[in-house]
């Protein structure tokens, strides 16, 4: 590292320590030593802080002890005329540096200052803050827990290769709007913050009218540099809700995140003081700083440039324009850091990529719909032999919507017809679930639901630039091969808009879907002589093995037993391998040998038995991704299911977020347990220790959003009011609550035997 690199950032260290100092002291006068300090909806206190430290600041005043530690990790400048080893020292700095923006940010909080307000701004699926209003204002914040859990499994299984935090402003608006193209067109998630005397990316992109938020992977920090501590803070949680990592373990943590989070830093514009320590902050975490500045090397004989510190001035870069110098830029970001891309190429005149999948087009955006309250839309996917299909073959039988009046509707039904030498019929719903990801892939086109109750919307802008129904046909033929390539050889796609071949086709895809539903369900756990493992998020929590049966599905819910098995057909090598049941143990709570032996061997050894049915007997593990936890209430004899999207306490006085710290990381925790919230409708689940009986408290989005399910299963259960004797945070957020609700309203667990 050049001693110039060292000097800004020891600097620009020691005045954020002087700031943050400043700051502290104010707030403790003004405020007291015993203010409550947070970062909302976050189960990891502050987080890069608790991580590196082990500290749990809850109060102001705890503050003091974390400012004292940032001091000590201060040097003095580098001599200008002798040269001394300060890699070590510039390290350190940037740690100090990321504790001070940390308990800025937290002071700001405490003053309604965070996140940051912007008058006017919507940010797209963003986080709530009461204090800035219902309808938005303001730029992001720290990213809440429960969307951390939803990347999870796009991280683990490769559709997020990784992270980006662009630091500064772009040369112009069209370099800033082609940058964040490059990095959403290979799904790579995007954080924004600083500026450039003034200046931000944010404002560059607000300007040209890109969708900021969660959903399109481009979420806007702040418009100063101590708003990278957020990103920062994101790979601290990353850490210990996937790796299994406990607070303080400061050396593990920094070496999980060089190893298995592929992010780095690219600051546009010019670089000062404050922008090189946090530079090394993140040089910590093993994240390369790319500048599109010149970094000037003052180098000592037999010292070479240090790889994480990269300056590739912009002028500088081949390219025939600023808009190709953008995307060379880009390139050698993800060259620097070794991201590991998974591009396909679709044939379509909008930009696309999973980056796009939560785009929203609202009704003033909106061209045209297909589905929804006015019209109709299927989807229906069906194997035919080899000869019978036209590789590459894309109609449209029946009028375009080019007649159809701005904001309109028509019926629209998408039939693909595919052929393989090893397509079997059980993978033709594995592969019509797909279509609402690679459609929704598309720039300007919301996809919502699948079969028969699908519904597209189109917008003005994907409209203008040429998409029309052929292009829908053209996604699918591009990414059926390339996802499933190895059990699909050919694919052919038409979309009916006629209205009476859309009848006609309907009345099929109907009678297929009634066909399938009735072959899932004589689908059981005792029926095959195999279940699957699944490893995908071993990639950040190393000793988490899945087991996926036709009765349980994977506890992200998005793998169940039939997609394991396709996936194995594709690769046989990759993360979903059969597991020989082998000798039945107890078949009552779920052992078998061949279970129990894959467990040990996949977990290295670290969990040696595991009960496919019980919460109470050697649980499965969980990663980080689950989309429910489960949890015992003892004084209840039963147990509370929340949900990820619920925020609100639960009668174990634990939000989900803290409760998924007990619940992630591949621990196997007794009493509770992640799973996927279809799991909870199956006969298998917890069916050792009382089944779904044993329900005594809901969230209430799982109960509106499952209503039609759980009516099923209370039937299945011979209690049809079953549901309406469920708690839910509406009603109930103690155990005091709980025990008078479940008494008053009669629950089966009041009278069942103790699960323990």
């Amino acid at each position: 590292m050049s001693r110039y690199i060292a000097t800004r950032a020891i600097r620009g260290a020691n005045a954020l320590v002087n700031e943050a100092e400043f700051m502290l002291n104010k707030a403790l006068a003004e405020k007291g030593p015993e203010t409550p300090v947070s970062f909302p909806n976050t189960a990891y206190y502050l987080p890069t802080i608790y991580a590196m430290t082990g500290i749990a600041v809850e109060k102001l005043g705890q503050l003091k002890d974390v400012m004292v530690l940032a001091r000590s990790l201060l040097h003095p400048v580098p001599s200008a005329s002798k040269w001394t080893p300060y890699l070590g020292e510039t390290l350190d700095s940037g740690m100090a540096t990321l504790f001070a923006a940390e308990t800025i940010e937290t002071i700001r909080f405490i003053y309604s200052l965070q996140p940051e307000p912007r008058p006017g701004f919507k940010l797209g699926g963003g986080t709530a803050y009461p204090h800035l209003g219902e309808d938005g204002g303001y730029l992001n914040g720290p990213i809440d827990d429960i969307r951390l859990r939803s990347w999870g499994i796009q991280l683990v299984d490769g559709r997020m290769p990784g992270f980006a935090a662009i630091v500064g402003c772009a040369k112009s608006n069209e370099v800033a709007v082609k940058i964040v193209r490059e990095l959403q067109k290979r799904n790579i998630l995007t954080f924004l913050c600083g500026n450039v005397n003034g200046r931000s990316i944010i404002d560059q992109l607000q300007e040209e009218g890109v969708e900021l938020g969660y959903d399109t992977y481009t979420v806007p920090f702040g418009t100063d540099t101590i708003s990278a501590i957020y990103p920062i803070g994101f790979a601290s949680r990353s850490a210990l809700t996937f790796g299994g990592l406990k607070a303080g373990m400061a050396k593990e943590i920094l070496l999980y995140n060089k190893e298995r989070v592929f992010a780095f830093v690219l600051a546009l514009g010019e670089v000062d003081d404050l922008k090189y320590a946090a530079a090394a902050g993140a040089i910590n975490y093993g994240f390369p700083v790319i500048a599109d500045t010149i970094i000037p090397e003052i180098l000592p004989t037999g010292v070479t440039t240090y790889e994480h510190v990269v300056s590739m001035p912009f002028d500088k870069i081949d390219g025939a324009d600023d808009l190709e110098r953008a995307e060379r830029l880009i390139q050698k970001c993800i060259e620097v850091r070794g991201v590991k891309i998974k591009m396909t190429e679709v044939p379509i005149p909008v930009p696309y990529g999973s980056a796009f999948e939560g785009e929203v087009v609202r009704k003033a955006d909106l061209r045209v719909e297909f589905g929804g309250k006015h019209s109709r839309c299927f989807e229906y996917l069906y194997t035919a032999p080899l000869e019978e299909v036209v590789d590459g073959k894309v109609e449209v039988v029946g009028p375009d919507f080019s007649q159809i009046p701005p904001q309109g509707h028509m019926s629209v039904g998408v039939v693909i017809k595919v052929a393989g030498r090893s397509m079997q019929a059980d993978f033709e719903p594995v592969l019509e679930r797909q279509i609402h990801y690679f459609v929704n892939g598309a720039s300007g086109i919301q996809h919502v639901g699948q079969r028969d109750i699908a519904w597209v919307r189109i917008s003005n802008a994907a409209a203008d630039k040429g998409f029309g129904l052929a292009d829908i046909g053209k996604i699918l033929h591009a990414r059926f091969h390339a996802d499933f390539g190895a059990i699909v050889d050919k694919v052919q796609v038409t979309v009916y808009t006629d209205p009476a071949l859309f009848e006609e086709m309907l009345g099929k895809a109907r009678e297929t879907y009634d066909f399938r539903n009735r072959r899932l369900a004589d689908l059981t756990d005792d029926k095959v002589e195999e279940f699957y493992s699944c490893t995908l998020c071993q990639s950040f929590a190393p000793n988490h093995v899945c087991v996926v049966s036709p009765q349980r599905l994977g506890l992200c819910g998005a793998y169940n037993w039939l997609d394991c098995k396709a996936s194995f057909n594709i690769n046989p090598t990759g993360p979903n391998q059969p597991i020989k049941l082998g000798i039945p143990m107890d078949t009552k709570k779920g052992y078998w040998t061949g279970t129990n032996e894959y467990a040990s061997m996949g977990s290295h050894g670290v969990v040696n038995e595991v009960s496919m049915y019980s919460i109470m007997e050697n649980p499965m593990t969980a990663c980080g991704c689950f989309e429910c936890i489960v949890m015992l209430i003892p004084e209840a004899n039963g147990v509370m299911v929340v949900s990820r999207e619920d925020t609100s306490m639960t009668p174990a006085g634990m939000t989900f977020s803290t409760l998924a710290g007990i619940a992630g990381g591949g621990l196997q925790t007794p009493g509770v347990m992640g799973v996927g919230k279809y799991y909870l409708i199956s006969p298998k689940f917890i069916s050792a220790d009382g089944g779904f009986k044993r329900v005594v408290w809901m969230s209430s989005v799982l109960k509106e959003a499952m209503a039609d399910e759980f009516k099923a299963v209370a039937e299945r259960e011979g209690d049809p009011d079953l549901i309406d004797k469920i708690a839910d945070e509406r009603n109930v957020t103690t155990v005091d609550e709980l025990l008078a609700w479940l008494e008053a309203h009669g629950h089966p667990a009041m009278i069942m035997e103790a699960m323990f």
